[in-house]
């Protein structure tokens, strides 16, 4: 299978402007990968919700037909469910979906 996930857990908007939106807008529209999913975790989730510039990259990504789930328990910590929803993130509990991506062999791209 030609699927990449990407395990985003950082807070930092410089790497989420210049190194995921670019490659994974890249990689989608340039063919690197048939399948991009996008699982957003942690502190990540907080920034998605809380910065304009930032949903406008994750709105692309959506458009671009990247998949992107999140993490609940993650955003119901941060408070941030349902604008994360409103977005068209997915949002369930992931322990269980990330492991069985790693068991599966599916590469699995953190930052």
């Amino acid at each position: 299978m030609d699927k990449l996930n990407i395990l985003w857990t950082s807070d930092n908007k410089i790497t989420v402007l210049n190194m995921l939106a670019i490659y994974v807008l890249n990689s989608k529209t340039r063919g690197w990968w048939k399948e991009i999913n996008i699982i957003v975790w942690g502190a990540s989730a907080k920034l998605i919700a809380k910065d304009t510039q930032v949903q406008t990259e994750v709105l692309e990504m959506l458009r671009a037909g990247i998949h992107i789930e999140a993490c609940k328990d993650c955003s119901d910590v941060c408070e941030v469910t349902n604008d994360l929803q409103k977005l068209g993130i997915e949002v369930k509990y992931m322990g269980e979906a990330l492991s069985n991506y790693i068991k599966s062999g599916e590469p699995v791209l953190s930052i």
